[in-house]
């Protein structure tokens, strides 16, 4: 199934998409699609459900994100192209979760910004804690997946000292959705295409079969590092094509529009506007 919330911002309604790729509203089974509910999302049939009029804004498809975790160079041709090696375990850096925002809502450069960045990355959206989980039992504790766009300022990622959070963390820098998919729906999540384009040309065009670390690594990975929680979301790290290993290097500018797409998991856009 593949779940949405939608409405404006801070009064999403959880809903579900229809066959037509219409939105029905599941505020009437359940109050909202985040905590417990993550660990056992409703099977119900859209159809039965009231639809919901127009194209209506879609949020992170989420509620209640504690952790947004995300996982650095775990491609093998991204980090072919940034120049380093590929790692020996995985690299982990948080994103703020001030910075979520809905698939579609546009990306503000934040002030000083040089070097702003897209990312295409599969999402795993954690359904039920995982502490010290075995590799082998880590999928059972994945409610779903997602699209996220880990947008980054190169300058202030690279250049500025200290962690890699501070170029990752902007408000707007993580949009996340359309859709929140469950994974019998997804499918095996180690064989997904995934691209970017900017402005209609296409920069990035990848698959999930060259992570370096899996989905079940990595959950199982990090639950030995942190308790992971229901509504936890993980970035998966991103294919080669990025803005900074084009020659010459392309940063995104007011007016550039990003679109991400990941088979099975829909498409997201985004218009890059000025700081405020």
């Amino acid at each position: 199934m593949r779940f949405v919330r939608y409405g404006e911002k801070g009064q999403e309604r959880p809903g579900v998409i229809d066959v037509g790729g219409g939105v029905r509203d599941l505020s009437g089974v359940v109050a909202d699609l985040g905590g417990a509910v993550l660990g056992d999302l409703p099977r119900v049939d859209p159809e039965t459900l009231p639809r919901v009029a127009g194209a209506p804004r879609l949020g992170v498809p989420v509620a209640g994100v504690g952790k947004l975790v995300a996982i650095g160079l775990n491609y093998t041709d991204h980090a072919e192209e940034a120049g380093m090696a590929a790692p020996e375990e995985p690299v982990v850096f948080m994103k703020a979760t001030s910075a979520l925002s809905g698939p579609n809502d546009p990306v503000i450069l934040p002030r000083g910004a040089e070097k702003a960045d897209w990312e295409v990355e599969l999402g795993i959206v954690i359904g039920r804690e995982a502490l010290y989980v075995p590799r082998e039992e880590a999928l059972a504790h994945v409610a779903g997946y997602t699209i996220v766009n880990d947008v980054s300022e190169r300058a202030f990622q690279l250049e500025r000292g200290g962690q890699w959070t501070k170029g990752k963390s902007a408000d707007s820098f993580a949009p996340v959705g359309p859709w929140l998919v469950t994974p019998d729906e997804v499918g095996d999540p180690q064989g997904l295409r995934l691209g970017t384009r900017v402005n209609g040309a296409v920069m990035q065009d990848g698959s999930t079969a060259n992570m370096i670390f899996d989905v079940a690594t990595i959950v199982s990975y990090l639950s030995g590092l942190m308790r992971l929680e229901p509504g936890d979301i993980i970035a998966t790290g991103t294919p080669a094509g990025v803005g900074m290993g084009q020659t010459p290097q392309r940063w995104l500018r007011p007016g550039d529009v990003m679109e991400l797409e990941i088979a099975t998991l829909g498409v997201q856009r985004q218009e890059v506007r000025p700081p405020i």
